[in-house]
């Protein structure tokens, strides 16, 4: 999606502005936009312009009165806030900035409407260029590709160690990176969780859906911790590599998911089969680089992952990966979770003894990922 950025903001002048000064809030950082004009900005929220939709909402272009290019989230869930705590959570996204994460600039609060306003990027979202239909799809050559797993990789870890508050984005996933013109990625959705009741957000809500990012861990045992989106990154990975779909596609008489599949691929020495075939000139000792780092992220132990931190590093450095490290993946099947070297019912039992463990301490060095 592609949106312009404006700057410093005030208050948009109008019934938003009555409202959020009888509640004391004017003071905010953020645009406030009436529902008017983002009604006309869309034209009345047209069909036409939907271009996107998730757990939170539906997402629609829109177009003001400047002719800027904006991207409208209509939330579709009740928030748990009213108007003022709304605002302090969503001036806290405000204020996060990094130059691959997606920008707010707004939002409207008027009545019962929670809506909000983000800059818009023209190629939509990773989702669309690279693992939608064929109508859609966008050749990313690899440079390209290592640019979009690197700039995601750095957006998250800003996330979860220079954000303040640090976030965990519960969510990361192809339809979450987002592409500007130069196919430059941000992520989206970061930060909207403490906007909704539990019980409308993640897990009951995205398992259907996106599957094939959960951390066993976190879909099985509700343990969130910032290792949860690193397994989810270690499976957009390997998506960018394959140009396959994780939740989607299947592989062999086994029907096995990306991650047992490319497990078995690594077992048979034959790790290169899952480069996406569009890809006809690659550096292979880079790619084999990106492909382990995907195996670290999605190992079954969480306090085995790395950090965003060192997968950073990983990515963007020419390391040799220390291969004795790695253990197997885990994979999560509906209410079943496993490692590909255990059976369900062992690493059920191993991680009900572990109980509530905090795995973000449990941190590998990198000298222990590296060599």
């Amino acid at each position: 999606m592609s949106w312009s950025c404006f700057g410093a903001f005030k208050c948009c002048k109008g019934k938003d502005s009555d409202q959020a000064e009888a509640h004391g809030i004017s003071t905010y950082n953020i645009t406030l936009y009436s529902y008017n004009s983002l009604r006309s900005a869309t034209r009345d929220f047209h069909p036409s312009n939907m271009i996107g939709g998730g757990a939170f909402g539906v997402v629609y272009r829109g177009s003001l009165r400047d002719g800027a290019q904006i991207a409208i989230k209509c939330l579709s869930a009740e928030s748990k806030q009213g108007t003022k705590e709304f605002l302090t959570e969503i001036d806290m996204i405000w204020n996060i900035r990094h130059p691959n994460l997606v920008q707010l600039i707004g939002c409207c609060v008027e009545d019962n409407n929670r809506i909000l306003v983000y800059e818009y990027l023209e190629n939509n979202s990773l989702a669309n260029a690279l693992l939608g239909s064929k109508s859609k799809y966008v050749s990313l050559d690899w440079p390209t590709r290592a640019n979009i797993c690197l700039g995601t990789a750095s957006g998250l870890s800003f996330l979860h160690e220079e954000a303040d508050p640090p976030i965990v984005h519960r969510d990361i996933k192809a339809s979450n990176v987002l592409l500007d013109g130069n196919f430059h990625p941000k992520i989206g959705d970061f930060g909207l969780a403490k906007l909704f009741p539990d019980n409308v957000t993640h897990v009951s809500t995205r398992v259907a859906g996106t599957m094939g990012y959960l951390a066993p861990e976190y879909a099985l045992l509700g343990q969130l911790t910032k290792k949860a989106d690193v397994y989810s990154f270690g499976v957009l990975l390997l998506e960018i590599i394959s140009g396959r779909s994780s939740s989607k596609a299947a592989f062999g008489d086994d029907m096995l998911i990306l991650i047992e599949w490319t497990w078995k691929l690594r077992e048979e020495g034959r790790l290169l089969e899952i480069v996406d075939p569009e890809l006809t000139q690659f550096p292979e000792k880079e790619v084999m680089r990106f492909i382990k780092v995907g195996l670290f992220c999605t190992q079954a132990g969480a306090h085995y992952r790395p950090t965003m931190k060192q997968v950073v590093e990983m990515l963007s450095k020419d390391v040799h990966l220390n291969e004795k490290a790695l253990t197997e993946p885990g994979v999560y099947r509906g209410n079943t979770s496993y490692s590909l070297g255990a059976s369900s019912s062992e690493t059920s039992s191993s991680q009900k003894h572990k109980g509530k463990r905090s795995v973000d301490h449990e941190v590998p060095t990198s000298a222990q990922l590296a060599r």
